[in-house]
Parts: structure tokens; C-alpha cells; sequence
């Protein structure tokens, strides 16, 4: 049974001596209030969880530090911009194998074709939300083709660029051309139904971060499918099973090496987690994830 919510708003200061009477060690009184007052008590409450002794009485085990805590809530903010960095590159280039692909394929207007999906109603959806997109957009380009030409739409090259992730995950996921879709797959190397799967996934990676939500130890309802033989060897570097952000960050770095060959990232994240020291298994990564091949780095003069 539901009873009305009675808890009354606390100060900064109090919410300080909570967490110090629940056992946590904070050194600098001051400064966890100035903490605080700028990120919210309930925002880091998320991540002083995993520091808890007993839930129900919200108790610390001994020898957890504010510090700590607030270095956690550093590492995922940092780790949160990383990703949506490589989701960025993996995104621009999807809707570049995807406009090129239905373009030469199908027409500089192939989006417009009911005919190329498999659910029209969806289609219908899509095109809806992409008009919508279009007419929000104060791009020069998109602008001056509207007003030169006199089809309800810019071509496939130019709406691409105006359209979100989800969006484009939705139109790949309905486009119903086969040989256009392994196309655009072909492009990393795999199966279309693995891309239309890490497309979907990738969305919701990227609209937790760009909502600046809690993404180190999230477990995420749309899992990403795995490799089964192509590209060979890749099906072995991800986690079977797992709804944690490891296998996220595998398809990224595949991504990334074949979009970017030369690319930091690789370097950037491992470095962001030796320079915090967190435990990567609330990420899912396996014991032995350092030895996997995903994970070295490519020798110096290798493309």
C-alpha cells in the first residue's frame, strides 16, 4: 500500500552530516557541501551505492571515503564524453554508408519510396519524423535546397545530415532492400542484422550519455547482438550474455578501427581507467580483457 511521501528537504550541510552518521569519512566538510550543492545528493547517490553496507539502513562499510565516491562520479562523467566521442564518428559515418548506398541504389530520393520498407506504416512514421527534423533545421544547405527544388524533401545525401542516431536506426532496421542493407553492413565488415542490432543498441548508449545519466555500471535493456563469424575472431572479444556497457565499448573500437584507423581512442579509455583505478567488472569486462586483441594497441606505422 502506498503511503505520502514525508520526507522533508535537507540542507547541504545536513545531507553532509547524513552521510557522515551513515559511517562515510569526509575530510573536507566544505568542500562535499560545495559537492553538493552543484550535483545534487540524489545524483550521487547512485554512485556511493556500491559503497553501501546494508541497503535498508543505507550504512557505509568502513573506510569509504567521500573521495572515493566523487572520483567514481568523475571517471563515468569522463567516461560518458569518451563514448559519445566514438558514438559521434560511428554515427556520421552510418548515415554516410547509408545515403550513398540508397542513393546509388535506389535514387537520390530512395527515402521517399514506400516501396523500400518493409513496414509502410513505419516508413510513413519515419518519413514524418524525419520532415520534422528537416523543417527544425537552420542549415544553409538544407534551406537552399528546399527553396530551389520542388520535391517534399532534400535528397538522402543532405536530410542525412539532420538526422539523429535513433532515427537512423529506425530506417535501417525497416529498410527492406537486402542487397542495400549488406551493403551498408558490408561497410564494417558485418552481418546486417548484427549492424541494424548495434545501431539500436548504440542509440540508447548514446541518449543515456547525452542525458548525462549514470553509465559505468548501467545495465541496459536493448543488448547489442554478437558476431557469429564475421569479421573472424571479433565474436570472441565480447561478453556473452551481458546487459553491462563492455560490449558497447567493443563494438566501438571495431568501429573505430575500421572508420579510423588511426584514432586515440583506444588509448584514451584505457588510460581513463588505469588513471581512476575503478573496478571494471561493474562494466562486465572479463578477467582477461588487457589480452584481448580488441584491446591492444596497433604497432606504431600500422594503418
Amino acid at each position: 500500500m502506498k503511503r505520502p511521501f514525508a520526507k522533508p528537504a535537507t540542507t547541504h550541510a545536513q545531507q553532509v552530516v547524513l552521510l557522515q552518521q551513515r559511517g562515510m569519512v569526509i575530510a573536507d566538510p566544505v568542500a562535499a557541501e560545495f559537492y553538493l550543492q552543484h550535483l545534487n545528493y540524489y545524483r550521487l547517490g547512485a554512485y556511493w551505492l556500491p559503497f553501501e553496507d546494508d541497503h535498508a539502513t543505507h550504512t557505509f562499510r568502513p573506510g569509504t571515503h567521500f573521495a572515493q565516491v566523487l572520483d567514481l562520479y568523475v571517471f563515468d562523467r569522463e567516461l560518458r564524453l569518451l563514448v559519445l566521442d566514438a558514438i559521434e564518428r560511428v554515427e556520421v559515418s552510418v548515415r554516410s554508408q547509408w545515403a550513398y548506398q540508397l542513393a546509388h541504389q535506389h535514387g537520390p530520393h530512395a527515402h521517399l519510396d514506400v516501396s523500400l520498407a518493409f513496414k509502410p506504416h513505419l516508413w510513413q512514421t519515419n518519413l514524418d519524423k524525419l520532415s520534422d527534423e528537416v523543417g527544425r533545421s537552420d542549415e544553409a544547405f538544407i534551406k537552399h535546397l528546399q527553396n530551389t527544388y520542388s520535391e517534399s524533401l532534400p535528397p538522402v545525401w543532405a536530410v542525412c545530415e539532420v538526422m539523429s542516431l535513433g532515427l537512423l536506426s529506425r530506417w535501417y532496421n525497416n529498410l527492406k532492400p537486402m542487397p542495400t542493407r549488406r551493403a551498408i553492413a558490408a561497410a564494417y565488415g558485418v552481418d546486417e542484422k548484427v549492424l541494424e542490432s548495434w545501431l539500436r543498441h548504440l542509440s540508447l548508449v548514446r541518449n543515456t550519455c547525452a542525458h548525462h545519466s549514470r553509465l559505468w555500471n548501467r545495465e541496459f535493456t536493448i543488448t547489442p547482438l554478437l558476431p557469429r563469424n564475421k569479421p573472424a575472431g571479433l565474436a570472441a572479444q565480447f561478453q556473452a550474455g551481458s546487459r553491462k556497457l563492455y560490449n558497447a565499448l567493443v563494438i566501438l573500437l571495431h568501429c573505430m578501427d575500421v572508420i579510423a584507423p588511426q584514432h586515440h581512442w583506444r588509448t584514451r579509455l584505457k588510460d581513463l581507467i588505469a588513471r581512476h583505478g575503478v573496478s571494471v567488472a561493474a562494466m562486465d569486462f572479463p578477467a582477461n580483457w588487457q589480452n584481448l586483441p580488441i584491446w591492444q594497441d596497433p604497432k606504431p606505422g600500422t594503418p
